[in-house]
């Protein structure tokens, strides 16, 4: 049966009822950044419990952003972790700063607040976090460090483009870091096919940020001809989302709390059943944040070997995402990273998300008890 219906680490959700709002926004006369961009951004603002929210085109496009707004700019350094997609860090680049690679925790492949304390510098303009597979960061911890003893206040910003949905300290991701970025690509939690939101902790920088992901043009006061006459004060770029991928949107998040719930559920049926299982460790987890698991990884001894058992019985896995720090656009930031080293060797994703069904979970965990027991 498996090999018929192999089970997916990825499926993109895109619910039948989004047609009609979507044909009706289409064929409105209005498709770029208009009323349904607004309606989006208050619908993400009560979801996540922060109003002061910038939609933009991509998650990618969100970090850039959200590093302008830091005020990062040539030759400071960002603190980030290398455990993440390039998405994440090639922003850093685009700002003319140095990409500083942080070790991780290899029992949650998050960022290591220990290895970053041991990083800044008087360079040191923000640490990037990612929260891995859904898992939030020791934010409390980055946010001692990022007080300095100067009393510098180094920003955070948080790539939570695994996360939408997670909680940290009873507190959704996107009311924590000082800046908070989503993605809402094609196989994300909620998509709008490409997309993306910053969300922000202070009503002067939103409103930096609303001017700077349309070229730095106020698009809001009434002005004449199309605002030919405005000067742009500050330069921005074409960052903003439209109203077709807003409809979309907006129609996710009808389904979106009740696909967080079946990942969750998934998750802890394979922690319940994978546990103390030779030749695999789970992924450590505190009691004090709730992981949005767009990624179920575990660390497996016989990697190799266990990824092409389950593959051949129709299973999908993957390491999802390989090291930036391995690329030659930017071997002149290498630095030993012990602790990324052990993980990246031992770790791999299982299938987790609302697609997966009971018998399809219970298949995965009898196929991996099998490989343990061989």
């Amino acid at each position: 049966m498996q090999k018929n219906k192999p089970v997916p680490l990825f499926k993109v959700f895109m619910p039948k009822s989004v047609w009609p709002p979507v044909k009706k926004t289409l064929f409105s006369g209005y498709i770029g950044q208009g009323p349904k961009v607004a309606e989006f951004e208050k619908a993400l603002g009560k979801f996540i419990g922060n109003p002061l929210v910038l939609t933009v085109g991509t998650g990618t496009a969100g970090l850039q952003l959200a590093l302008r707004l830091a005020g990062v700019n040539q030759n400071n350094e960002v603190i980030t972790t290398s455990m993440t997609c390039t998405a994440t860090n090639w922003p850093i680049l685009a700002a003319g700063a140095n990409p500083i690679w942080a070790d991780i925790n290899p029992e949650t492949g998050n960022i290591d607040p220990a290895s970053v304390a041991r990083l800044i510098t008087r360079k040191t303009r923000a640490i990037l976090a990612v929260d891995w597979a859904g898992y939030p960061c020791d934010y409390q911890a980055l946010k001692k460090i990022a007080r300095t003893p100067e009393g510098k206040k180094i920003q955070i910003i948080e790539d939570a483009a695994h996360a939408f949905g997670a909680t940290y300290k009873n507190k959704k991701i996107g009311q924590v870091a000082d800046f908070t970025v989503f993605s809402f690509g094609a196989i994300k939690h909620l998509t709008t096919i490409e997309g993306g939101a910053v969300f922000v902790k202070s009503k002067k920088i939103y409103q930096r940020g609303k001017l700077l992901r349309w070229y730095g043009l106020d698009r809001e006061t009434p002005q004449k001809d199309f605002r030919c006459h405005q000067d742009i004060k500050d330069w921005g770029y074409k960052f903003n989302l439209h109203d077709i991928a807003a409809t979309i949107g907006l129609e996710q998040l009808k389904y979106v709390k009740d696909n967080l719930k079946i990942h969750r559920s998934n998750a802890r049926f394979y922690r319940q059943q994978l546990k103390g299982l030779k030749g695999i460790t789970l992924l450590k987890e505190k009691k004090d944040r709730l992981s949005a698991y767009w990624l179920f990884t575990i660390k497996v001894k016989k990697l190799n070997q266990f990824m092409k058992y389950l593959k051949d019985r129709g299973i999908d896995v993957s390491q999802v995402h390989a090291r930036n720090d391995k690329h030659s656009c930017v071997r002149q930031f290498k630095r030993p990273l012990p602790q990324l080293e052990k993980f990246i060797k031992e770790m791999v994703s299982i299938p987790v998300g609302w697609w997966v069904t009971k018998e399809q979970r219970e298949y995965i965990v009898k196929t991996i008890k099998k490989f343990c027991q061989a």
